[in-house]
């Protein structure tokens, strides 16, 4: 199925779906952008804005085109997003995709200032930043992920509850509980596809208030009984990445402090390690790659012969 919403993959490919640099090179019809301005590029590195209903044609880096784990990496000039001059390279990268998908997902909810949005899988990378938009944006957020050590770590970065879904008896009730007037939140934002909370969110969800899925897996599906939904006109709808607008609000409530990235930096020939770490279940965090393997990241100097 995820093959019939996403276009050809390109092979063979250089991966990477986020990355941020310098420009070093533009097209001639290019009027916005000069050489040596801050940019970043996305996972939608270009689209036709004519495919309605499906994504055919749009143009997703490291997916269907060579992607950012290299040295220089070529964007869409419209799809380029405006890096300030004084957001660290490195810290912001990661704001590119993992801020994005979140605060377009918290814009999709509907939630608002002083209301209550309950995070799934508030302890994993998507959540981190989850929970640090929500708190920029004025929105109480709960925190629902299992593990030791996650409980600190949401609190710290903002969470006003934390429930451990696997400890808990009652975790519908729990929910609901974790609000004040004890109806429940105003919005849900599901990164982790835990079948429970996956399959019956909408049980636990205030009347008129919203689902929005983002966390993908293909085996988990979803349920939702018609009658209740409708009388309670639960929401439920789904966030997938984020557009050129998203994106440079996303990165501006970095820019202002209200969001932190922390990250180690690599370098590219480390990439493989991450990977296979990765596939352990053996690491957890983010982080920025150096491409340029020099004393300062992301400034690359020209290859012999290269000009603009």
């Amino acid at each position: 199925m995820m093959a019939e919403l996403l276009p050809k993959r390109k092979t063979p490919l250089v991966g990477g779906h986020e990355g941020t640099g310098v420009v070093v090179a533009k097209g001639e019809l290019v009027t916005d952008l000069e050489v040596g301005d801050h940019a970043g590029i996305k996972w939608l590195n270009g689209s036709c804005l004519t495919s309605l209903l499906r994504n055919i044609n749009n143009i997703l880096s490291g997916y269907n085109v060579d992607g950012t784990f290299q040295q220089y990496a070529i964007a869409k000039a419209a799809h380029i997003t405006r890096i300030p001059t004084g957001c660290s390279l490195e810290d912001v990268c990661p704001i590119l995709c993992t801020g994005l998908t979140v605060y377009k997902g918290l814009k999709e909810s509907g939630v608002r200032p002083g209301q209550y949005v309950a995070i799934v899988g508030a302890g994993s990378g998507l959540g981190c930043f989850a929970l640090q938009y929500a708190k920029a944006m004025g929105i109480h957020s709960i925190a629902i992920d299992t593990g030791s050590g996650k409980s600190q770590t949401c609190t710290d970065l903002g969470a006003v509850a934390f429930i451990d879904f696997e400890k808990s008896p009652d975790i519908d009730g729990d929910i609901r509980a974790a609000v004040p007037d004890g109806l429940g939140p105003h919005a849900i934002i599901m990164l982790a596809t835990h079948e429970e909370l996956f399959e019956h969110a909408s049980k636990y969800v205030r009347s008129h208030g919203s689902v929005v899925y983002i966390g993908i897996q293909d085996h988990v599906h979803l349920e939702a009984p018609i009658l209740d939904t409708a009388v309670r006109m639960v929401g439920i709808g789904g966030s997938n990445v984020g557009n050129r607008q998203d994106a440079a609000e996303a990165v501006e409530l970095f820019r202002l402090g209200l969001i932190k990235a922390p990250h180690k930096l690599i370098g590219l020939s480390q990439l493989q390690d991450v990977y296979d770490l990765t596939l352990k279940d053996e690491f957890m965090g983010r982080l920025s790659e150096d491409r340029c393997q020099y004393k300062h990241p992301f400034k690359c100097v020209e290859p012999p012969g290269w000009s603009p």
